[in-house]
């Protein structure tokens, strides 16, 4: 079992404070993830507990023994760094790479025996590159040398584990597979890890610490769910975002929004009336060009209606599996009162959302311009008996006008 500490550390490059007070512990079988924008101080920080940059000030402790009063061996024989940028300047075979590894457990002039050479295999199994035992390691890709050089760490058989961007260079596949192979390592050897990581969605589904840097700081630092929050991402990274629990990870989901500027502010304001999915692609599509939006009546248990919530869109709802209330009819009236333009979607029509249909006509009867998109024909989607096709015709002959898609809605409204 070994503990890492930090503690109070400053860094500088020169003159210029890098990393200031910086207190944390790194227990076994921790996964301890840092986030933070670009030169928050990140990699620094790793540079710092891994011997290439000595602290300003403060301390780093293996086990209660500052590791800038250890040799280089002994540190590595409790830990490894897997270091953003991966140069080997010889071409050696990715086997003869991976043994490095071994070299803190092996005497001086000592070659490695049989027992080196297993652990070094099975390294190499575990990341998938026992194939590529015998290739010269500069012919490999990026992704091919990225896991070898995993493979070297896990062979150095530490109790710390840093890595810089492990992620880069990896396809989705190598990716998922390096983040579940760590975290077991984690969880089933009791090894203590430390990654700088820029993906917040795979911080957040595999560790169970996140350290968030801002400025050379500390922003926030505790489990994933209390860190992970919308206020806090704006308040790190500025980009406005939606948190919500991933039901199939049980972790923290960030969908990040596009950023809006002042100047695509348009003062207008758009109600959409949309169901079963046919809005949430204009929903995103007009709030990203900086339209004022709201939607309704929407059912709770609609995507449509997800995605107002996730994009923090004002929308009138009713339960799901019943008929709109006149509660709710009235509150969608009174947003189409208040809206510059009214958009109507391909919505399949049935007598629970009929009313929807007569908001729509009540729109072109307050001389609001109302769009109709035509995408489907509403005879495959007039569940009604007729009705519904009854009430477009009204709804055309009060000056509705029919687009075919969102493409060209969004060329007319910018026109």
């Amino acid at each position: 079992m070994v503990t890492l500490n930090i503690n109070g550390i400053e860094c500088r490059y020169g003159s210029t404070k890098i990393l200031s007070n910086i207190n944390l512990e790194v227990k076994p079988g921790c996964f301890i993830g840092i986030l933070g924008p670009n030169g928050s101080g990140k990699t620094t920080l790793l540079k710092s507990i891994s011997r290439v940059l000595k602290p300003h000030a403060g301390s780093i402790l293996i086990d209660k023994e500052d590791i800038y009063t250890l040799k280089p061996k002994q540190v590595a024989q409790k830990m490894a760094v897997v270091p953003q940028y991966n140069n080997v300047g010889f071409n050696f075979s990715a086997m003869d790479v991976v043994l490095m590894g071994r070299n803190p457990h092996l005497g001086d002039f000592q070659m490695e025996n049989t027992k080196d050479i297993d652990i070094a295999k099975k390294a190499m199994e575990l990341t998938n590159t026992w194939n590529l035992a015998n290739r010269p390691i500069n012919e490999l890709s990026g992704g091919e040398a990225q896991r070898v050089i995993i493979a070297r760490a896990i062979a150095q058989e530490p109790k710390i584990l840093l890595l810089d961007e492990p992620m880069s260079h990896l396809d989705i596949i190598n990716q998922i597979e390096l983040m579940d192979l760590v975290k077991n390592l984690c969880t089933k050897n009791n090894l203590a890890v430390l990654a700088v990581i820029h993906d917040l969605n795979m911080a957040s589904r595999y560790c169970d610490t996140i350290l968030l840097l801002k400025a050379g700081t500390i922003f926030a630092l505790g489990p994933v769910e209390k860190v992970m929050t919308t206020e806090n991402i704006q308040n790190v990274f500025g980009v406005d975002s939606i948190v919500h629990k991933n039901i199939v990870t049980n972790s923290p989901y960030i969908i990040p929004l596009s950023p809006k500027k002042p100047s695509e502010e348009k003062n207008c304001s758009i109600h959409i009336i949309c169901g079963a999915g046919t809005g949430t692609p204009i929903l995103k599509t007009f709030r990203d060009e900086g339209y004022n939006i709201s939607a309704g009546v929407l059912n709770t248990a609609d995507s449509d209606f997800e995605t107002c919530t996730l994009l923090k869109i004002l929308s009138v709802s009713d339960p799901p599996f019943s008929a709109i209330t006149n509660k709710a009819h009235e509150a969608n009236l009174a947003m189409i009162k208040n809206a510059n333009i009214v958009i109507l979607t391909a919505v399949p029509f049935g007598l629970g959302n009929i009313k929807n249909l007569e908001a729509a006509i009540d729109a072109t009867k307050r001389g609001i311009p109302t769009y109709v998109i035509d995408e489907n024909p509403l005879e495959e989607r007039d569940f009604t008996h007729g009705k519904a096709t009854s009430l477009m015709q009204q709804l055309k002959e009060h000056g509705a006008i029919l687009v075919k898609n969102q493409t060209e809605l969004l060329s007319i409204l910018k026109k």
